[in-house]
């Protein structure tokens, strides 16, 4: 299979609290920063504990075939997702934030400019099926 996964961004992780903010380009979402309405999406509700929405979040995770845990802790979680075909890959992060009741994060296309909507979709489809 040919993989088209670039190399993994240096803007990966937390500083100063916060994932990174996306670019210009329209292949990235972020909950973090709602002044920037062309990227930003909502992050996931905790609905009471986030401990046990992060752990379910994990568990999610860890059953999809197209996805790697690459680094986890308690507050922190880097994934990769490769598509099917070309072996693109997207960087999806999730911060918890206890203090905010919700699990911020970030998902964008390491490669190309345009997504097609598919990191929108995706953080959606994780909302929905938590």
């Amino acid at each position: 299979m040919l993989k088209l996964s670039g190399k993994p961004p240096k803007t990966l992780g937390v500083k100063d609290g916060k994932l990174a903010k996306c670019s210009w380009k329209p292949n990235c979402v972020c909950s973090q920063y709602q002044e920037d309405e062309k990227h930003y999406i909502s992050p996931i509700d905790s609905r009471g504990s986030v401990e046990a929405t992060w752990g379910d979040l994990i568990k999610l995770i860890s059953q999809d075939e197209s996805a790697q845990i690459k680094q986890q802790n308690s507050q922190y979680l880097h994934v990769e997702y490769s598509s099917r075909g070309l072996g693109f890959v997207d960087d999806v992060e999730f911060l918890a934030s206890p203090e905010e009741s919700v699990i911020h994060v970030r998902s964008a296309s390491r490669l190309g400019i345009r997504d097609f909507g598919v990191n929108r979709r995706r953080i959606e489809d994780i909302k929905a099926r938590i």
